[in-house]
Parts: structure tokens; C-alpha cells; sequence
């Protein structure tokens, strides 16, 4: 269902719908960094507004020898990147230009992807999601460059995963600092990107929108993210020199296995 978008109001073609969609989608799926580490159900639907949680409330009477409880569920929420193109920007795509003026979708996708992974990772109280971070029982570990390497502080999570009893593979996602320091290191002439995928067996990814590193389990189930309506271009309105659109989603995040992650924070 994608009537609610308005997509038919705008003054764009389907071919530029195609070229915007397209664009989009090749700058979220770099962004989405979350997603590599947690079940994803849905999309579900533009309606569909709740999560079932699964339990239910305290009960209450209801005239004699009734009670009632109420079902628990987690609202989806739903995150929207306003932007606009210009106009003639649109209408040089109409005409086949290769270098169109996208540089507004390109940063909204990249700021809704970096909300999305901030939820995941960090929560998101307004919404009622307890991210990964947060919920964790561990205690953080501290990677100090001047003195312990990246992979050793990885090792030591791997250790502490294990020890809970919690099995791999396991992933790391890297805060945007923690990713330029792995990617230009080298130990003894080996990558550190392959050691770390070495001792993980798991993902390594590039985070944007959080600020600290984690490794945690991808084995499954610990980690739970549903869609309503996946990420999804619409229209607001345009005047004679700009359209303004937007890029939205509705979703839901909840943590099933709080100690299957462990936070790693860089001294600076």
C-alpha cells in the first residue's frame, strides 16, 4: 500500500521516480548497518502499528468470577527525512542526464539509515526501544590505541560472550572513528580488518549514527527489528523552482538476549 506517499501528485515521472528510487536505495543499503546484525521481519504494511510483545498486563476484575488483561505490544514508530530537488534538476533527468543533482537524497538517506542504527544500538526512549548498548549486562569494554590493539579488545568480548554461554558467529559493528582506525591499521603486514574477521567468524560493518563499537552475536534471535512500511520515497508538495520530498519508515526494535553484546568504547 503506498497511496499514503502521494506519489501520484508530484510532477515526476516514472522514469525519475525510478532514477530517485534507485538512488536511494543504493545509499541506504550502504547505511543500513544495523540490519546486518538483526532479524528483520516485514516489511509488514503502512497499517500495521504494533508489535506483539507477547504478555499481558496485571489482571482486572470484570464482574464476578472475570478477570481481564490487557495484551502488551510496542508501538512501531516512524522516522521521516524531509528534503527537496530542484526542479530543473528533474527536468534534466527527464532529458537523460547521467550527472543529475541528487546530493539532498543522498543526505537524508544517509541521516534516517544513521537514525535507524542509533535506535538499534543506542535506543530511542521517546519511542519506548532499548537498544543494544544500553541493555547489555556487561561491562564496557575500554580500547586504548596507545596501548592494547583493537583485535585484543575483540578477543576479550569474544571471551566474555562465550563465557554467558552465548554461542556465534559473532559480529563487530564499528562506530564511524573505530572503522578509519581498523580499516588504516595493519598487524605485521596482516590487515586487521582479516585478523578481526578471524577471531569473529561474524559481519564486520561500518555504523553510522552510533558512537561506540560492539561486538554481539549474530547466531539469531537475540536481536529483533520489524518493519511496518520499509524505507519508502514520498511527496509533500513543490512550487515552481523545487519538489519537496521525503524518505519514511515505521518500525519497532526490541532486545531478546540483553548479554549477547558488548560495548567497546575508544579512549581518545
Amino acid at each position: 500500500m503506498t497511496g499514503h506517499l502521494l506519489r501520484r501528485h508530484a510532477p515526476i515521472t516514472d522514469e525519475v521516480w525510478k532514477l530517485l528510487d534507485d538512488e536511494a536505495k543504493e545509499r541506504l543499503t550502504v547505511a543500513l548497518g544495523a540490519r546486518h546484525f538483526v532479524d528483520v521481519a516485514g516489511p509488514l504494511g503502512w497499517q500495521h502499528s504494533a508489535t506483539n510483545l507477547g504478555r499481558v498486563g496485571p489482571a482486572a476484575p470484570l464482574g464476578e468470577g472475570v478477570i481481564g488483561r490487557s495484551r502488551r505490544v510496542l508501538p512501531l514508530t516512524e522516522l521521516r527525512a524531509d528534503f527537496q530537488l530542484p526542479q530543473n534538476e528533474l527536468l534534466d533527468a527527464t532529458r537523460g542526464a547521467a550527472d543529475v543533482d541528487l546530493g539532498s537524497l543522498d543526505l537524508a538517506a544517509h541521516r534516517i539509515a544513521s537514525a535507524e542504527n542509533e535506535a538499534v544500538f543506542h535506543g530511542w526512549e521517546a519511542a519506548g526501544i532499548v537498544g543494544i548498548i544500553p541493555s547489555s549486562p556487561h561491562e564496557p569494554l575500554v580500547h586504548d590505541p596507545g596501548a592494547i590493539g583493537f583485535e585484543t579488545v575483540a578477543a576479550t568480548a569474544v571471551a566474555t560472550l562465550k563465557s554467558a554461554g552465548i554461542d556465534g558467529p559473532y559480529g563487530l559493528a564499528l562506530c564511524p572513528d573505530d572503522w578509519t582506525a581498523v580499516i588504516e591499521a595493519t598487524d605485521r603486514g596482516y590487515p586487521l580488518l582479516r585478523h578481526l574477521g578471524d577471531v569473529l567468524e561474524g559481519p564486520i560493518e561500518w555504523i553510522p549514527g552510533i558512537h561506540e563499537s560492539v561486538v554481539l552475536s549474530t547466531r539469531g534471535g537475540d536481536w529483533l527489528l520489524e518493519l511496518g512500511e520499509d524505507l519508502s520515497l514520498g511527496y509533500a508538495s513543490h512550487t515552481a523552482e523545487s519538489v519537496s520530498l521525503y524518505l519514511e519508515e515505521s518500525l519497532s526494535f526490541r532486545v531478546a538476549t540483553p548479554e549477547a553484546a558488548v560495548a567497546i568504547r575508544t579512549r581518545t
